[in-house]
Protein backbone atom coordinates (compact mmCIF):
# COMPACT_ATOMS: atom_id res chain seq x y z
CA UNK A 1 0.00 0.00 0.00
CA UNK A 2 0.87 3.65 -0.32
CA UNK A 3 0.31 6.62 1.92
CA UNK A 4 0.16 10.12 0.44
CA UNK A 5 0.70 13.35 2.36
CA UNK A 6 0.03 16.70 0.71
CA UNK A 7 1.45 20.10 1.55
CA UNK A 8 1.78 23.55 0.03
CA UNK A 9 -1.80 24.77 -0.06
CA UNK A 10 -2.78 28.25 0.99
CA UNK A 11 -3.90 31.69 -0.11
CA UNK A 12 -2.52 33.32 -3.24
CA UNK A 13 -3.34 36.52 -5.11
CA UNK A 14 -4.74 36.44 -8.64
CA UNK A 15 -1.92 35.99 -11.11
CA UNK A 16 0.29 34.35 -8.53
CA UNK A 17 1.86 30.90 -8.43
CA UNK A 18 1.72 28.00 -6.02
CA UNK A 19 3.29 24.55 -5.84
CA UNK A 20 1.64 21.61 -4.15
CA UNK A 21 3.66 18.63 -2.95
CA UNK A 22 2.57 15.03 -2.53
CA UNK A 23 4.96 12.71 -0.72
CA UNK A 24 4.44 8.96 -0.93
CA UNK A 25 5.49 6.35 1.58
CA UNK A 26 4.92 2.65 2.02
CA UNK A 27 5.37 0.39 -1.01
CA UNK A 28 7.29 2.93 -3.08
CA UNK A 29 9.59 0.25 -4.50
CA UNK A 30 6.85 -0.71 -6.94
CA UNK A 31 5.98 1.79 -9.66
CA UNK A 32 2.86 3.88 -9.35
CA UNK A 33 0.97 6.50 -11.30
CA UNK A 34 0.26 9.91 -9.79
CA UNK A 35 -2.81 11.98 -10.58
CA UNK A 36 -3.92 15.41 -9.42
CA UNK A 37 -7.57 16.31 -8.88
CA UNK A 38 -9.58 19.15 -7.41
CA UNK A 39 -13.05 19.68 -6.04
CA UNK A 40 -14.70 23.07 -5.62
CA UNK A 41 -17.77 23.55 -3.40
CA UNK A 42 -20.88 22.25 -5.11
CA UNK A 43 -18.95 20.76 -8.03
CA UNK A 44 -17.79 17.30 -8.98
CA UNK A 45 -14.24 16.13 -8.54
CA UNK A 46 -12.22 17.14 -11.58
CA UNK A 47 -9.14 15.45 -12.97
CA UNK A 48 -6.30 17.85 -13.74
CA UNK A 49 -3.16 15.97 -14.73
CA UNK A 50 -1.50 12.59 -14.34
CA UNK A 51 1.85 11.00 -15.02
CA UNK A 52 3.18 7.46 -15.08
CA UNK A 53 6.15 6.62 -12.91
CA UNK A 54 8.76 7.06 -15.64
CA UNK A 55 6.85 9.71 -17.56
CA UNK A 56 6.11 7.67 -20.66
CA UNK A 57 2.38 8.35 -20.25
CA UNK A 58 0.98 11.74 -19.32
CA UNK A 59 -2.42 13.36 -19.54
CA UNK A 60 -3.52 16.91 -18.78
CA UNK A 61 -6.99 18.41 -18.83
CA UNK A 62 -7.57 21.02 -21.51
CA UNK A 63 -8.83 23.45 -18.90
CA UNK A 64 -5.42 23.72 -17.23
CA UNK A 65 -2.97 23.12 -20.09
CA UNK A 66 -0.34 25.81 -20.13
CA UNK A 67 -1.07 26.83 -16.53
CA UNK A 68 -0.50 23.66 -14.48
CA UNK A 69 2.60 21.47 -14.64
CA UNK A 70 3.09 18.08 -12.99
CA UNK A 71 6.48 16.65 -12.06
CA UNK A 72 8.04 14.00 -9.82
CA UNK A 73 11.19 13.59 -7.78
CA UNK A 74 11.73 9.84 -7.69
CA UNK A 75 14.45 10.00 -5.06
CA UNK A 76 12.19 11.89 -2.66
CA UNK A 77 9.05 9.98 -3.70
CA UNK A 78 7.38 13.34 -4.13
CA UNK A 79 5.06 14.59 -6.85
CA UNK A 80 4.44 18.26 -7.54
CA UNK A 81 1.68 20.32 -9.07
CA UNK A 82 2.95 23.73 -10.13
CA UNK A 83 0.24 26.30 -10.81
CA UNK A 84 0.90 29.54 -12.68
CA UNK A 85 -1.15 32.65 -13.38
CA UNK A 86 -3.79 31.58 -10.93
CA UNK A 87 -7.30 33.00 -11.03
CA UNK A 88 -10.18 32.81 -8.51
CA UNK A 89 -11.94 30.03 -10.42
CA UNK A 90 -9.19 27.56 -9.51
CA UNK A 91 -10.09 27.86 -5.81
CA UNK A 92 -10.74 24.31 -4.61
CA UNK A 93 -9.47 21.46 -2.49
CA UNK A 94 -6.69 19.74 -4.40
CA UNK A 95 -5.93 16.05 -4.06
CA UNK A 96 -3.11 13.84 -5.22
CA UNK A 97 -3.84 10.18 -5.87
CA UNK A 98 -1.86 7.07 -6.74
CA UNK A 99 -2.57 4.04 -8.88
CA UNK A 100 -0.74 0.87 -7.87
CA UNK A 101 -0.32 -1.56 -9.52
CA UNK A 102 -0.28 0.44 -12.72
CA UNK A 103 -2.14 -0.29 -15.92
CA UNK A 104 -0.69 0.13 -19.40
CA UNK A 105 -1.63 3.08 -21.53
CA UNK A 106 -2.28 6.70 -20.79
CA UNK A 107 -3.33 7.54 -17.25
CA UNK A 108 -6.93 8.52 -16.65
CA UNK A 109 -8.32 11.83 -15.43
CA UNK A 110 -11.65 10.25 -14.52
CA UNK A 111 -11.55 9.96 -10.75
CA UNK A 112 -14.77 7.93 -10.49
CA UNK A 113 -13.44 4.95 -12.46
CA UNK A 114 -11.63 3.43 -9.49
CA UNK A 115 -8.16 3.57 -11.03
CA UNK A 116 -6.65 5.48 -8.12
CA UNK A 117 -6.68 3.50 -4.91
CA UNK A 118 -4.72 5.86 -2.67
CA UNK A 119 -5.46 9.51 -1.96
CA UNK A 120 -3.88 12.38 -0.12
CA UNK A 121 -5.74 14.26 2.57
CA UNK A 122 -6.44 17.28 0.37
CA UNK A 123 -4.99 20.79 0.30
CA UNK A 124 -7.08 23.94 0.23
CA UNK A 125 -6.04 26.41 -2.45
CA UNK A 126 -7.70 29.82 -2.38
CA UNK A 127 -7.12 32.58 -4.93
CA UNK A 128 -8.31 35.97 -3.72
CA UNK A 129 -7.27 39.59 -3.82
Amino acid sequence: QLQLVESGGGLVRPGGSLRLSCTASGNTRNVYTIGWFRQAPGKEREGLSCRSFFGEWTNTANSVKGRFTISRDMIKNTAYLQMYNMSPEVTAVYYCAAEQPVRPGICTLEADKGRYQYWGQGAQVTVSS
